[in-house]
């Protein structure tokens, strides 16, 4: 797991001055990783930090070779077009480059000189999706949301006799990821017949929903028929993003049985660029707690270290824009507020039992913890909560409803750590845009 340490000091200070505003998000304790060029440019894409509102372009510090040891090495991965590289050293390798980072951000640096002409602002620059992602397996870790989406169709049984024994999931589309930003038409699909026995519709999809989730980049990997540990399993992950896996709900109300989403839900995906570190997330570990009325983990899915400090208080946002806000030049209205530290399981339980089989992961693969709602009202990570499954349309602040997602509405899934005392810690943002359908 990753521990306190210097770079956690909240009294920290750097000579960017933007990093020091209140609230920016990207304080010298961050230090998120992404990849950019400049906007509008044709150049590959390189990896980068945030530090404030400027991003410090890592390909060009390693050719300054200021660095010894294994974070010259983590730099010297950072020359390529994304983070695989990197995040395949494993984590030594991230913790000594996060530290030589810090230091020489810190007011007073002896760097300042060289890397201040290395800056650019976030604003002139254009991020790319931070790493190759070869697999993509989705989760489904909230109770609160599956409770929710069960009570709809099985009022009486809404959680299956599986759920508080496994984390569910299902492999899903790596392909069709996209950073924020993406715009993407509306799905076409088939749908349930009007009447038993019909034939299906096929057309556009006219149930169409967000889903908030959190995305964990996988660092380096396991050998395939071995299995991660339950205690060695954050070791494996790089960091965190949010995640936005768009769902189109009659699509999939008709192709689901017998064996999951399909077309409902590989026609597109949206991450937030920055990928933010285990080890920058750690003044945000919190315990992980098991309701006691309810079915304790199997041992491999429990250890006292996991249980200590296993969960992460991670506050998440839903925003929706429409056509018709933006005309009347309208902000995004709040749909939503929930945590993920309220999640049935978590980081490292995922990563466990993906792997107790003997699965192999690499460097780069997704995994998507699945719609993270709270308890209570206002805390809905997705429409189909918000609106009961369609049956209470939800009031906008500018005369507007929606049930479901309609054409160039566009939906903005925030995240960010919070406490007293300590810099606020943001995931940055990951914004897509629902296009009409193509038929």
């Amino acid at each position: 797991m990753s521990y306190l340490n210097e770079t956690h000091d909240p009294a920290l200070q750097s000579w960017v001055d933007s990093a020091n505003q209140p609230d920016n998000g990207f304080p010298i304790q961050n230090l998120p990783f992404a990849v950019f060029r400049p906007a509008g440019g044709t150049q590959d894409f390189h990896p980068g930090v945030a530090i404030g509102d400027q991003v410090l372009d890592l390909a060009a510090l390693a050719a300054a070779q200021v660095f010894t040891g294994k974070a010259a090495e983590a730099l010297g991965a950072c020359k390529s077009t994304t983070l695989n590289k990197l995040m395949s050293l494993g984590q030594p390798y991230w913790s000594a480059l996060r530290l030589e980072l810090s230091r020489a951000l810190r007011s007073g640096s002896a760097l300042q000189a060289t890397l201040e002409p290395l800056l650019s602002n976030i604003k002139d620059v254009e991020l790319g999706m931070p790493a190759r992602i070869g697999d993509y397996t989705d989760f489904y870790i909230s109770e609160h949301h599956a409770t929710a989406v069960g009570k709809q169709f099985r009022p009486d049984n809404p959680l299956l006799p599986n759920y508080k024994w496994v984390p569910i999931g299902y492999h899903g589309r790596a392909s069709s990821i996209n950073v924020s930003g993406q715009s993407f038409p509306r799905p076409v699909g088939q749908t349930r017949p009007a009447t038993e026995g019909g034939t299906p519709g096929f057309g556009p999809c006219q149930r169409l929903d967000y889903e908030l989730e959190l995305g964990i980049f996988v660092g380096q990997g396991n050998t395939q028929g071995e299995r991660i540990n339950l205690d060695e399993a954050e070791a494996h992950v790089f960091g965190l993003c949010i995640l936005n896996d768009w769902s189109a709900r009659d699509l999939q109300a008709w192709e689901y049985q017998p064996l999951g989403p399909f077309l409902a839900k590989n026609f597109a995906s949206t991450i937030s660029p920055w990928v933010v570190t285990l080890e920058a997330l750690a003044p945000f570990r919190i315990a992980f707690e098991r309701n006691p009325n309810d079915p304790q983990p199997l041992p491999y899915l429990s250890s006292a270290e996991n249980q200590a400090s296993g969960a992460f208080d991670i506050g998440l946002q839903v925003f929706l824009s429409t056509q018709a806000s933006r005309a009347q030049q309208t902000g995004p209205a709040l749909l939503s507020e929930s945590n993920f530290k309220d999640a049935y399981w978590n980081i490292a339980q995922l990563l466990a039992h993906h792997t107790v089989n003997g699965c192999n992961l690499q460097a780069g693969d997704l995994l998507g913890t699945g719609t993270l709602s709270g308890p209570g009202k206002g805390k809905e990570g997705s429409l189909l909560e918000l609106n009961n499954g369609g049956k209470q349309p939800v009031k906008l602040p500018w005369g507007e409803e929606r049930s479901f997602l309609q054409d160039h509405d566009e939906v903005i899934l925030r995240a960010a750590c919070r406490k007293p005392g300590y810099p606020t810690i943001s995931l940055g943002q990951s914004a897509g845009t629902v296009l009409p359908a193509k038929i």
